[in-house]
């Protein structure tokens, strides 16, 4: 399920969600400085460039521009190959230029930098490789080949060796640097999105279903009177309808089939009507309906309730949030899945704050983990005997990521440890969930009463 959702947010590389106007834009900046600084060398410092060269560079970058422009519509997207080789001419043609220039003695040197930025902000680990280890290849060369920089009289501008190696060792760490920078932070921001639009995809589905389940429960109860009515008056019409067997059979017909949309109905949805009642519940009720669907995945799952010291006996009644049912379902469901044979959920409760814990006696988290537990797509390599423990999952993390954000949203607090951790209880050895609310933040007596008021239709 949380990786069925993890590929609809996917969907597509970041890579292809760029724009090629957008590139084009950038390429036209680069184009307009790169002409303004040889005019200025030309004409302000009077320095004796090849022209031509210069000017076929800069052409050639101009007239892909226009190419692109004309031949692509305004709203086309590069995918990874054509983003990859965008910038990769950028790269080229920026070397090309410095080359002609200088090569390091150039203080443009330095702007190799932002074709290995762009790729590692945009692209796959693979094509940021190959553009930074060209930039470093480029700046190597032109650190020995390049055209000098001659003045008007013919004196030559360089700089001293030990500054051209200075140079070259500067630009090879800021590539190096820059782009695993870049790409790191890049990636983290595109996990984290993919991650909070599966949580989003995740709460959506939850409260689809728990209105459907609302529907339901309302037209069980509100198709209640008319279908009595209805069973009521054909059975009488088949009292009185004793001499005329036709009629009778039909009202028999009548009666069977209001029996019908009876049963069909209760098969269907929870007894009850779908009033503001039902949008509370004993804290109990709320985790039980949580865990229902693992109850009988052959692990034995233990509630206990208990107050905590100077609380009130009885439980409290609490809101039945999606976002409560479905964060608590994911962490019922990591603890099923790793567990031996049992796992044990406890609640607890006091005057200002409800507790529960989650616990299994698997092998518990792994400990070099324990402190990123909670954030998406951590990832570790599966062994043969997990993979034959929960194969339908990859492990990515995003289970436990959606029920953290989506119990985080409600007010709660998540610890993850370890039993041996936790408490010295040698049966309970495995993971450990603990999740703290505020009592105000769900509990539905908050008031001074339960939630109560006229029922509003429910909007699907």
């Amino acid at each position: 399920m949380i990786n069925r959702l993890f590929r609809l947010t996917s969907g597509q590389e970041h890579s292809n969600w760029i724009r090629l106007r957008t590139l084009i834009l950038l390429r036209w900046v680069a184009i307009t400085g790169q002409l303004a600084a040889i005019a200025v060398a030309q004409y302000h410092f009077q320095l004796q460039l090849p022209l031509l060269l210069c000017y076929l560079a800069i052409g050639v970058s101009a007239v892909g521009n226009l190419v692109a422009i004309f031949a692509f519509p305004e709203n086309k997207r590069l995918t990874e190959f054509e983003n990859f080789l965008m910038v990769l001419f950028d790269l080229l043609q920026l070397a090309f230029l410095l080359y002609l220039t200088g090569g390091l003695n150039n203080p443009f040197a330095l702007l190799v930098l932002g074709p290995v930025t762009i790729s590692a902000a945009v692209m796959a680990l693979r094509s940021t490789l190959i553009i930074g280890a060209t930039a470093i290849i480029l700046v190597t060369l032109m650190a020995e080949f390049h055209l000098p920089l001659r003045t008007e009289v013919g004196f030559v501008l360089r700089v001293p060796d030990v500054f051209i190696f200075g140079n070259w060792i500067a630009i090879v760490i800021a590539i190096l640097f820059i782009g695993a920078y870049s790409f790191r932070v890049s990636n983290e921001m595109r996990l984290m999105s993919d991650a909070l639009s599966a949580t989003q995809l995740a709460l959506s589905r939850e409260q689809k279903l728990t209105d459907l389940g609302g529907v339901v429960a309302a037209a069980a109860h509100e198709l209640g009177t008319p279908l009595a009515t209805i069973k009521l008056t054909s059975a009488e019409l088949i009292e009185e309808l004793d001499d005329r067997p036709d009629l009778r059979e039909d009202a028999a017909l009548i009666r069977a089939q209001a029996d019908r949309c009876r049963d069909i109905l209760r098969s269907m949805g929870r007894a009850g009507n779908d009033d503001l009642h039902l949008r509370q519940a004993p804290f109990s009720a709320l985790v039980n309906e949580a865990a229902e669907p693992h109850m009988h995945r052959g692990k034995a799952v233990l509630y206990d309730e208990a107050p905590l010291e100077g609380g009130d006996f009885q439980q409290p009644t609490v809101l039945r949030k999606p976002e409560i049912i479905h964060g608590l379902r994911n962490l019922v469901q990591n603890a099923v899945d790793f567990s031996q044979s049992t796992v044990w959920i406890t609640a607890a409760w006091d005057d200002d704050t409800i507790v529960l814990r989650i616990s299994d006696d698997g092998k518990g988290f792994p400990p070099q983990l324990l402190g990123r537990i909670g954030d998406p797509f951590v990832r570790r390599r599966k062994g043969e005997s997990e993979h034959h423990q929960r194969p339908e999952y990859e492990g990515m993390g995003l289970g436990l990521f959606i029920a953290k954000t989506l119990l985080e949203r409600t007010g709660a607090r998540l610890r993850f440890a370890n039993g041996r951790e936790a408490d010295h209880a040698t049966d309970r050895r495995g993971a450990v969930v603990t999740v703290t609310w505020p009592r105000k933040e769900i509990d539905a007596m908050e008031d001074g009463g339960p939630v109560i008021g006229k029922n509003l239709p429910l909007e699907i």
